[in-house]
């Protein structure tokens, strides 16, 4: 095409403009501005710093809000539940509270029939003082054996004195006996010789009748006194006889009570036997009396009735289970946290604690971690030695204490839901 006919097309690239335009109107776009004008960089700039400031802000609200704080939904109110159960066993008379009731330490809680424990205290103090009186005589006959005892071994020993002084004077009294007998049959002998003599001479009439009846009268004499000898020496062995007898007796008697220390020992023994059967009077009085004080069953600790089974005109049995009471002035949480969770966590950390009973956010503190995870403490424990091994993240229970004076309304109660926050840093 010739001159005249061509057209010239504007390329970007900034060439020279056609014949009767300008630069700036070739210049301008459909937003009648450069697109790189200065404006535009500045608008850009401080959007791109302002998502970098929101950014720093919100990586700093993490670090210095979130990071040092460690939470755990997987939380709860713990607190002791004291289980009241009866001490002795019997008929309800009366009961005196209710579920949800507060009752304070020693408070009568239930009554049993205390008819048959009183006449029980009764039998027990009679018993008692039977074993008293019968400890005190057992105990006054000690020294009454032991004085008796003393005076039957010296009167014993005397007695074996006397019969072995009196077996020597029987015997010395034999010995005389027999002496006097041969004396008299040395008399009667001669006696008796003489009257053979006395006799022959008489029958040759060469001696007097006079000397003869004088020599028969001296042989008979001769004769009875041998006689009498003879008797007294057979008297005197018998004296001899009773006399070793009297002395086998005071021995048998000394041997008897040679035995009374064994007995003094025995009457002790039974003053001692008598004591612990004192002893054991008073046990079952002393248990007799706790037994009647039973029958008021009283509050252990303060607290909340709950799950109350007890009812008027029921018969119990000792350690059967009446009724709970919580103790809602003494709690504090359980938080299982994740075993990754603890990593910074120890006693004496701050904590928040989120009450969704109440809405309420309470101060605590970390009391102690516990010394398993839960999974050790469940009923079957799981062995990872066999089967196929999963790993699972273990969750430990943590104890975490509520500030003092932070519950004066005492709304918290065991087993309520809370979500703890520990300020690990």
């Amino acid at each position: 095409m010739g001159p005249e006919g061509e057209k010239e097309t504007v390329r970007p690239g900034g060439e020279d403009p056609p014949p009767g335009t300008t630069r700036p109107e070739r210049a301008e776009g459909r937003g009648g501005r450069r697109r790189g004008s200065p404006r535009r960089i500045f608008r850009s700039g401080a959007t791109l710093l302002l998502l970098v400031a929101v950014l720093v802000a919100a990586f700093a609200v993490y670090w210095f809000r979130y990071r040092p704080w460690v939470s755990t939904d997987n939380a709860q109110v713990d607190g002791h539940i004291s289980t009241v159960s009866a001490r002795v066993g019997g008929y309800v008379t009366r009961v005196n509270v209710d579920d949800n009731r507060e009752v304070e330490t020693g408070a009568i809680l239930a009554e049993i029939d205390p008819s048959g424990y009183g006449i029980a205290l009764d039998k027990a103090k009679a018993e008692y003082a039977d074993a008293v009186a019968s400890a005190e005589a057992a105990r006054a006959g000690v020294p009454i054996a032991s004085v008796t005892t003393a005076s039957r071994m010296a009167a014993a020993r005397a007695a074996v004195g006397n019969g072995q002084a009196g077996i020597v004077a029987a015997e010395r009294q034999l010995e005389g006996a027999r002496a006097r007998e041969r004396e008299a049959e040395a008399n009667d002998a001669r006696a008796q010789k003489d009257l053979r003599r006395y006799t022959t001479l008489l029958s040759r009439d060469a001696v007097a009748h006079q000397t003869y009846d004088l020599a028969v009268s001296t042989a008979k004499a001769a004769a009875a006194s041998l006689d009498v000898a003879r008797a007294s020496t057979h008297a005197a062995g018998e004296q001899v006889v009773q006399a070793r007898g009297r002395l086998a007796q005071t021995q048998a008697e000394l041997r008897t009570a040679g035995t009374g220390p064994r007995q003094i020992s025995i009457t002790r023994a039974r003053a001692d036997s008598a004591d612990a059967a004192v002893k054991k009077a008073l046990t079952a009085l002393e248990q007799a009396r706790l037994n009647l004080q039973y029958t008021k069953i009283l509050a252990p600790v303060s607290g909340i009735v709950g799950n109350r089974t007890v009812e008027v005109g029921q018969n119990v049995s000792p350690g059967q289970t009446l009724l709970s009471i919580v103790q809602v002035g003494d709690l504090w949480v359980t938080a299982n946290f994740k075993e990754t969770g603890i990593r910074g966590m120890k006693p004496g950390q701050r904590v928040k604690i989120y009450v969704d009973a109440n809405g309420r956010t309470y101060e605590g503190r970390v009391d102690s971690i516990g010394g398993a995870s839960g999974a050790r403490f469940s009923l079957f424990p799981p062995e990872n030695a066999t089967g196929n091994y999963v790993k699972v993240v273990q969750r430990v229970p943590v104890k975490i204490v509520f500030k003092n004076g932070q519950d004066v309304e005492r709304m918290l109660r065991p087993g309520m839901s809370v979500e703890p926050e520990v300020k690990v840093r």
